[in-house]
Parts: structure tokens; C-alpha cells; sequence
């Protein structure tokens, strides 16, 4: 049994699979084919977090393979009034074939992982979103070929984005550029020591998207920091993606968002909606590659249909 609760808890060759299975299921969904190896398996949702694209993609995904889902918030289940993690995970997981989780700290997913029957799914935490990167980098594999070499521009907070983008780094051998305003670095203890060569920091953000492959970015107040909206607005103005920063990447570089966007802030309207903007791909491919985790979590390695 796996768990998906960090991006490094696949090797290349497992990601190289899932990539291969996402664009076979996703040419199944355009060619209007039913595909239902999880006919009759449940996923159960947790959120303690808010989402949008985390619940649809997950809701949506697991039924068009054919299972079903059951959504739990914290003020619907005893999570609310104190049962302890592990309590709930060994009760879940005797029920259930799969669990998401979309939580804060790490260390909850983990213990609920470590008493689980079942396999376990990080859909964010306040450390590591690999289901993010999971579809960014077919994105970008789908739109550019290869990401090995390349170089990935990360404009803005060091948080979970960007500490999860440098597990794929190491993974798949790309340069990660981060340039972030002083007090919002890449959590450096989250960095293992294999990873430090993929990784070059930058004070300008100029800097950092120039000759990039890529450049993305995130939301400059991430859920629970609303109370530094105002001091964070201030802090990372100069780190808007806007055309001028877009132009000092490669000329056929991409732009990534995980949304939701706030046009005016950490990017300009003219970026997002522009030519090399690949947001809405990116969003909608968490639908098929999370599908391609599901089926390679219950099911294991699948023949290619």
C-alpha cells in the first residue's frame, strides 16, 4: 500500500506512469469514452480546508471512473469536537477504499496515514500540495515536452507551492528559481540536502524569470494568513508576474497559477489571460491526473488501455 502525501513519495519512474496514464484517461474524457476500473470503490474527502478545484477535481474524478465519494468537514464529524486522528482513521479506512485529505499541518496527514488501512492522499497542507505539482508538470510535459533541463521561476511566498515544486525538482532534474521578499523564503527546513543543488534563490524576481521555461506563481495571502493581507500587499509589490517580467523569460515560456488568481496582486490580467498563460489546462488537468493517482493507488500499475 502507498500514500501520495509528499511528492517525493514517488520515483521518477512511478511519476513517468501516472503522466502516461493522464494522458490516455484524459483522451478517454474528450473521446466521450466510459472508463470505470473503480466501479464500486468509495473515496472518502476530509476537509478542513476550503477548496473549489481540490473537491471537484476529487468528486468528479472518482466518479467518472466509476466509484463514488462521501465529502466529511470538520464541523460535520467528530473531528469538530476532538476525536483524536488516529481514532478517525481507523474507522474511515475500514470503510473506505481511498482517502483525500485537505488539512493544515503536515503532521495530521501523517498520523492519519500512519493508522490508515488504506491509501492516503495529500489534497493540500500547509507544508506540501503535491496534487498541484503532480498536474502542473504534465502540463507542462503536455504543452513543452520533457521539464528535464528546465528552468521553473517561482514568483513570490515560499510556501507549500514552492516547497513542493523543489521535491519535483530533485525528482525530475529542473533548476528551480525562487524569489521571494525577505521574511517569506522557501522553508529551508523542509529542503533535504539532494535537493539544495536544484534550487537558486533570488532578491530580484527580474532575476529569477529571466531565459525561465516557466514562471509561476500563488496568491500572496494563502488561507490562514488573511490577518497579513494588508501588511503581505505591501510586502510583495514588486512581485506582480506582469508582461514586462513574462518578457525576460524564454520567449515560448510558460505561465502557471494554481488559482484562485487575484488579477492586480501576485499577476497582472494580461498575463493570466494571455497567450502563454496554460492556467485553465493546468486547472483542469488536476482532474485527470488525480485520476490516474486514484486508479494507481487502488489498483497498482494497469494495462494501457
Amino acid at each position: 500500500m502507498k500514500h501520495f502525501l509528499q511528492f517525493k513519495d514517488f520515483t521518477r519512474e512511478e511519476f513517468e506512469y501516472l503522466f502516461e496514464r493522464t494522458r490516455l484517461i484524459k483522451a478517454m474524457f474528450k473521446a466521450y469514452t466510459i472508463y470505470h476500473p473503480l466501479k464500486d470503490r468509495m473515496l472518502a474527502m476530509v476537509f478542513e480546508k476550503q477548496s473549489t478545484r481540490t473537491r471537484v477535481s476529487f468528486e468528479a474524478g472518482i466518479h467518472q471512473l466509476g466509484g463514488s465519494s462521501i465529502n466529511l468537514t470538520t464541523g460535520e464529524t467528530q473531528l469538530g469536537r476532538g476525536e483524536p486522528i488516529e481514532d478517525v482513521a481507523r474507522v474511515i479506512s475500514r470503510m473506505v477504499d481511498l482517502v483525500m485529505i485537505r488539512t493544515f499541518d503536515q503532521s495530521i496527514i501523517e498520523r492519519f496515514a500512519a493508522y490508515s488501512r488504506v491509501p492516503v492522499i495529500n489534497g493540500l497542507t500547509n507544508q506540501y500540495h503535491p496534487c498541484q505539482i503532480l498536474a502542473d508538470v504534465f502540463t507542462y510535459i503536455e504543452h513543452r515536452g520533457s521539464i528535464t533541463g528546465k528552468t521553473v521561476a517561482w514568483i513570490g511566498d515560499g510556501n507549500n507551492m514552492c516547497s513542493t515544486w523543489l521535491q519535483a525538482a530533485a525528482i525530475f532534474d529542473f533548476r528551480l528559481h525562487v524569489a521571494a521578499p525577505e521574511g517569506y523564503a522557501v522553508n529551508t527546513s523542509l529542503i533535504a540536502p539532494h535537493e539544495l543543488p536544484h534550487l537558486t534563490t533570488f532578491a530580484d524576481p527580474m532575476e529569477a524569470a529571466r531565459n525561465a521555461d516557466l514562471v509561476t506563481t500563488d496568491v500572496w495571502t494563502s488561507m490562514g494568513f488573511e490577518s497579513e493581507t494588508d501588511e503581505r500587499k505591501r510586502d510583495f509589490v514588486d512581485f506582480q508576474v506582469d508582461a514586462e517580467m513574462m518578457s525576460v523569460a524564454r520567449h515560448d515560456a510558460l505561465f502557471m497559477h494554481c488559482l484562485p488568481a487575484h488579477r492586480g496582486e501576485e499577476v497582472s490580467a494580461e498575463v493570466l489571460e494571455g497567450p502563454q498563460s496554460v492556467v485553465w489546462d493546468e486547472a483542469e488537468n488536476r482532474l485527470h491526473a488525480q485520476k490516474a493517482l486514484m486508479e494507481y493507488l487502488i489498483l497498482g500499475q494497469v494495462a494501457q488501455h
